[in-house]
């Protein structure tokens, strides 16, 4: 083997002794044997009054019984978060935090709520066992790393006061005052160092595989990851429904407040007070979105239904637009879920006939039957007065998502031309799911 070659083996050899990571996971050893010696009283007692018993029995009860008491604190949750955060600073480990709850799903089209869970079966035992094993590796790792200071510190020079031997293998080595007891201080003082090295990695080997989560919580942390994806979606399609909405009745009324300012002040003020219920009406939105996303509790959800419907409908008449509603059966019977989907429905489609629709009267028919909700919008189709192309950029997500709110209450949604001049969306949902 080449001298680069070994060079190469001793620093990548001498690299751990060099982490500061390395000697703060030793300082988490030793407090995990630390810790355990309060319980070593209450281990010593039974000992104690079982003096009749030969004392290796005496000592192998204590050691037992100081090993049940240490793996019996483990068992609260609160150790193992507590061990988890310190494994994470001291040893640099990358564990997520425990499971103490998880995420569960809520209505259709609702938030998903909060459910408790906790460890059972074999995974119950892994924080006392990652325990045990640690305070092991901590009292180990004192009392030879100990030892090895300060042999280290007391051979060079004779600081023993006399000669030391040291028989290995039949041969016996005689150490005083010379060179040699610095050669083997020195060495002592590296074995501590790889003592050290030694306990920290096998600490970290164990941490995630005793303090991180088992196959059930990866299961359950792979679930709450996807319940958290589809709140976020959900989120999302109401920001683009509503904002997205207001944004193109704005922008509408905005145009027809600055054509009518000189001819028709009146209509004019109409347009901008319209403008402004709508802004209002929007930041409510943005309110709630943004603070459930902040994780935050939000003062009120927008709890928008068919019930404001007409709401929604003279606010499209302030900004110009001709509606022709057809409005039939008791909207205000329809369930909360499916009444505020529908309303979301409804905006989405009025929004793309505002956008994209060539003027004219915007067809709106909404029938609530005993057993379904039908909704239609119709509109023109062409190249709308007043907006240029590209005046309002689609995204590509409104239709998409419409679709995907449609799917999850199991109902069915059509869209596309309707005849030569004209663009329909239909959607029917059932007000009861099918079992």
């Amino acid at each position: 083997m080449t001298c680069p070659a070994i060079l190469a083996i001793m620093i990548r050899g001498l690299r751990p002794l060099l982490r500061g990571s390395t000697y703060t996971g030793v300082l988490f050893a030793y407090a995990g044997a630390l810790a355990s010696l309060p319980l070593l009283p209450f281990a010593l007692a039974p000992a104690l009054a079982w003096r009749s018993a030969p004392e290796a029995a005496r000592i192998v009860l204590v050691l037992l019984l100081w090993a049940v008491l240490t793996g019996s604190v483990g068992l609260a949750r609160t150790t193992r978060r507590v061990l988890v955060v310190a494994a994470r600073r001291l040893l640099r480990v990358p564990l997520p935090d425990p499971v103490a709850g998880r995420l569960r799903a809520g209505p259709a089209g609702g938030p998903a709520t909060s459910a408790g869970a906790a460890p059972s079966g074999a995974g119950r035992w892994r924080t006392p066992l990652w325990l045990l094993v640690h305070v092991l590796l901590g009292w180990t790792g004192a009392l030879v790393s100990g030892l090895l200071i300060l042999l280290g510190l007391s051979l060079p020079g004779g600081r023993l006061g006399g000669q030391v031997e040291l028989t290995l293998s039949g041969r016996a080595l005689r150490v005083d005052g010379g060179w040699q007891s610095w050669v083997l201080g020195l060495g002592c003082l590296l074995l501590a160092a790889a003592g050290c090295a030694a306990v920290t990695g096998a600490l970290r080997w164990t941490a995630p595989r005793l303090l991180g989560p088992s196959p059930a919580e990866r299961l359950a942390l792979a679930a709450e990851r996807e319940l958290l994806l589809a709140e976020r979606n959900r989120l999302a399609h109401e920001l683009h429904d509503s904002i997205g909405h207001t944004l193109t009745a704005a922008t509408i009324q905005a145009a027809v407040a600055g054509e009518l300012l000189a001819a028709d002040p009146a209509a004019a003020r109409a347009a901008l007070r319209s403008i402004e219920e709508s802004a209002r009406a929007a930041l409510e939105d943005l309110d709630h979105v943004l603070g459930v996303l902040r994780e935050e509790r939000p003062g009120t959800a927008p709890t928008r239904t068919l019930s404001d419907l007409p709401e929604l409908l003279d606010r499209l008449r302030h900004a110009g637009a001709v509606l022709e509603p057809d409005l039939s059966g008791d909207l205000a019977q329809v369930p909360g879920t499916l009444s505020r989907a529908a309303y979301r429905i409804l905006q989405e489609g009025l929004t793309n006939a505002l956008r994209h629709g060539a003027g004219g009267p915007i067809e709106v028919r909404v029938a609530a039957g005993a057993d379904g909700l039908e909704l239609d919008v119709v509109n023109r189709t062409g190249a709308a007065p007043g907006h240029g192309p590209g005046a309002f950029p689609t995204t590509g997500h409104g239709l998409p998502g419409l679709a995907e709110r449609v799917r999850l209450l199991h109902g069915e949604i059509d869209f596309g031309p309707a005849g030569p001049r004209h663009w329909r969306l239909a959607v029917r949902l059932p007000l009861r799911l099918p079992a």
